[in-house]
């Protein structure tokens, strides 16, 4: 309603407008109510270009089985809508193997992924990683890798190697909280990520950045939190 008491149609607006006013919601006030507006928004809301990216950042963390469902089936419908185009998807908390997979085989030019704290991810990150070879941003901390899967797959490195090997275009990787990596893994990322130049390594306790590799990444990279680095939380990123 307007400050003259007449009610604002919504369903009048331009579609640009539309567009411009519902890019600027998350992901699950989109599906949840603004496609529920009137007809107007809901045909705006089915355009693939809104979902270029997709936003699904659950700042409060915990979530019961039933609300951890209900955001992965919003999540796969946004990716289905659209069509190939996602180039950016941040979903803390609640990403799982089977819909990262879901996320990489529909989304071949997906530019920017952030799956931090979410604890149901173990060998489907390996799955995703090449078929993701334009990644330019990765976050997977304090992911829950459980060490029977890394023990499985032949080496506590294997997440490292695989981004190493399937993501060469990476410029910021955020791998804090992650127990497992040692110097080898963080070797393969810098052998195999040459235009990297954010690296979080906070937490990261096996590593052991001295002589040749510190030097390294010194010389390589332009933003580094080293293991040892304070952090305030999972939020306190780059």
């Amino acid at each position: 309603m307007t400050k003259d008491g007449r009610y604002r149609d919504w369903a009048g607006l331009p579609p640009e407008l539309t567009w411009s006013i519902l890019s600027r919601l998350g992901t699950v006030d989109i599906l949840e109510k603004a496609q529920k507006v009137c007809k107007s928004w809901h045909s705006v809301c089915e355009e693939p270009s809104m979902w270029r990216k997709i936003n699904m950042h659950n700042d409060l963390g915990f979530m019961d089985s039933l609300t951890r469902s209900r955001h992965v089936a919003m999540c796969r419908n946004a990716v289905d809508r659209s069509q190939g185009g996602l180039v950016e998807i941040d979903i803390w908390y609640f990403c799982t193997d089977s819909l990262l997979n879901h996320i990489a085989d529909s989304s071949r030019n997906l530019r920017t992924l952030r799956i931090a704290m979410c604890h149901e991810i173990n060998d489907g990150l390996l799955q995703a990683a090449g078929k993701l070879p334009f990644l330019e941003e990765l976050d997977i901390s304090y992911c829950s890798f459980e060490e029977e899967i890394l023990k499985a797959v032949g080496n506590d490195d294997e997440f490292a190697i695989a981004i190493a090997e399937s993501m060469p275009k990476l410029r910021n990787l955020q791998l804090s909280g992650n127990p497992y990596m040692s110097n080898t893994g963080l070797q393969a990322i810098l052998d195999g990520c040459l235009h990297l130049e954010h690296l979080d390594l906070r937490e990261c306790w096996r590593l052991d950045l001295v002589g040749d590799l510190e030097k390294l990444c010194a010389e390589r990279i332009r933003v580094l939190r080293r293991p040892g680095d304070p952090t305030s939380g999972p939020h306190d990123m780059f």
